[in-house]
This record gives structure tokens, sequence and C-alpha cells, in this order.
């Protein structure tokens, strides 16, 4: 009997990558089972009226928490 030969560490085997490629398979299939997460955003706020000048901009939650951040 002659002995096996070793392998090298920087090359997969092909026991490897099918075994990589089943588990990817699986964790596919039970993710695709899971039960989807309930919808948790919130309803859009009122409509605000149209600006009769334009315009419209104004300065909401989101936009002033980017200019705290932009503070030296």
């Amino acid at each position: 009997m002659s002995k096996p030969q070793p392998e090298s560490r920087g090359r997969l085997s092909r026991r490897t990558l099918f075994a990589g490629a089943g588990t990817a398979g699986a964790l596919a299939a039970a993710a695709s089972l899971l039960p989807a997460a309930p919808d948790t955003t919130e309803p859009e706020a009122a409509a605000r009226p149209t600006p009769e000048r334009g315009g419209g901009y104004t300065l909401s939650d989101h936009v002033q928490q980017y200019y705290k951040t932009t503070r030296i």
C-alpha cells in the first residue's frame, strides 16, 4: 500500500469544497423555511401642505443628527 499524499495548505480538496457547498445549501434551505420578520416600520407621517413659494426644506431629526456629527 502506498502512503497517502499530504495535502498542501493553500489548496482546497474536493471533499472540503463539496462540504462547504452542502452547508451553504442547507443554510439557504433552512432560512427559506423561517417565518418572515414582522414589519416594524412606523406609518408615514401626515403629509404637509406644499409651500406656496416653493422650497419646502424642513430641518428633520435625521438632518439635525447629521449636523451634530459634522461638528468638530
